[in-house]
């Protein structure tokens, strides 16, 4: 495992802190800091665009499709550098991140012309359709339907929490398309278009204040046959790459984040005194552990090349992650005590600290709950027997 880096690759980060520096102090000033996801949709959209223009987009895509070709130490420094530079978090994540690598792996040569390089541009926007009111981190109970009908495929259900979708041109569907079929068996992938009659899009308000999140209906929506990914019944295998995915490279910048946070934590307790307390520095000191411990751990796992073997890593890393940043949620409103819990004005804009304690709450319970983190590890690192599941 290396933990460092070529000198080379310093050079690399150079440029990319310069790069983004001399943005987010030029024309992109105004969004600089921004943590809130659906603040400056518009702008946000802009900064995509100009990632695009200026191919940091998805800087580890290959040339052809606007990438950088850039190799896996240069993925780690860009994410790193894009949150040390206060640069905020990416509107279409989603698509950098798991539409585009999914295109990439299983998509036509035609849906890669069709797709990628518009994302790359950051001219389309993509959104995540999984999760169902009775289907969260069961992704194989979905019920949402879909049929062939006239070289189209015409899908009807409900999807829940999808990030962004009030501001998205596409959606990826996982939809049912083999009537009587149960888990993972009769799932079909589908890329649909937002913009039509039968899909409407209803926002959910956080108790951060916030409104990320949205419900999804389909009513006869439409998706055309060459927008499927994959085969008919291809979903579920489709589906499980693209959530290897999601422990990619941006788990470096994410800890790059974490480590803002965690820096904004200990100025406050140094500010109002509370660091004077022994069991808060004693916490302060086991979150700095603990976020050193991922560092090593998320290159260790980007380090593997073996992609034959299960990761026992990568199936930890997420509830790693997550009950650390719920901890250091708690351990901010700690630090800040009752100052914590009041906020100036009506529409409750919260500042980065009482923020991180409410949104990490939903830390250990999207993208896989911790519970059902556990079962991963026990079934496919460990190789337990499989908890009893009725329906399969």
């Amino acid at each position: 495992m290396k933990l460092g880096f070529s000198a080379a690759d310093e050079l690399f980060r150079q440029e990319c802190a310069d790069w983004l520096n001399a943005e987010m102090a030029g024309e992109f000033r105004d969004i600089k800091g921004i943590t809130k996801l659906t603040a400056s949709p518009e702008r946000r959209k802009e900064w995509e665009q100009r990632l695009g223009e200026a191919k940091w987009g998805c800087i580890g895509w290959p040339e052809q499709w606007g990438g950088r070709n850039a190799t896996l130490a240069q993925q780690v420094i860009f994410a790193e550098e894009y949150a040390r530079a206060g640069v905020p978090g990416r509107v279409n994540h989603i698509g950098i991140e798991l539409a585009g690598p999914t295109i990439l792996a299983f998509g036509s040569e035609e849906q890669k012309r069709r797709f990628l390089p518009d994302i790359a541009a950051g001219k389309t926007i993509f959104c995540q359709g999984f999760s169902e009111p009775g289907a969260g981190s069961d992704l194989a109970s979905v019920r949402t339907k879909g049929r062939l009908e006239n070289g189209a495929w015409i899908v009807n259900g409900q999807k829940i929490w999808t990030s962004l979708a009030h501001i998205s041109d596409w959606i990826f569907v996982v939809t049912r398309t083999e009537e009587g079929s149960k888990g993972p068996k009769g799932l079909t992938f589908l890329m649909m278009e937002i913009d039509q009659p039968g899909i409407e899009i209803r926002g959910i308000k956080q108790i951060n204040g916030d409104a990320e999140f949205n419900e999804t209906f389909f009513t006869d929506a439409r998706c055309p046959a060459d927008s499927m990914i994959g085969a008919v019944g291809d979903g579920w295998k489709i589906a499980m790459g693209l959530l290897a995915f999601e422990r990619g490279v941006s788990t470096l910048g994410q800890q790059m984040a974490f480590r803002n946070e965690l820096d904004e934590l200990i100025a406050a307790a140094k500010a109002n005194s509370a660091a004077s307390n022994p069991l808060i520095r004693q916490r302060i000191a086991k979150a700095e552990i603990g976020l050193r411990l991922m560092r090593y751990g998320a290159l260790r796992m980007l380090s593997n090349t073996d992609h034959s073997k299960i990761d026992g890593a990568a199936l930890t890393y997420k509830i790693q992650w997550a009950t650390w940043r719920r901890n250091l949620g708690e351990l901010a409103m700690d630090v800040l005590g009752q100052a914590g819990e009041v906020t100036e004005g009506s529409e409750y804009e919260w500042d980065t600290l009482p923020n991180l304690f409410l949104y990490s709450r939903a830390d250990t319970i999207y993208g896989g709950t911790n519970q059902i983190q556990r079962n991963l590890i026990a079934e496919r690192g460990l190789g337990l027997p499989r908890e009893p599941r009725g329906d399969v």
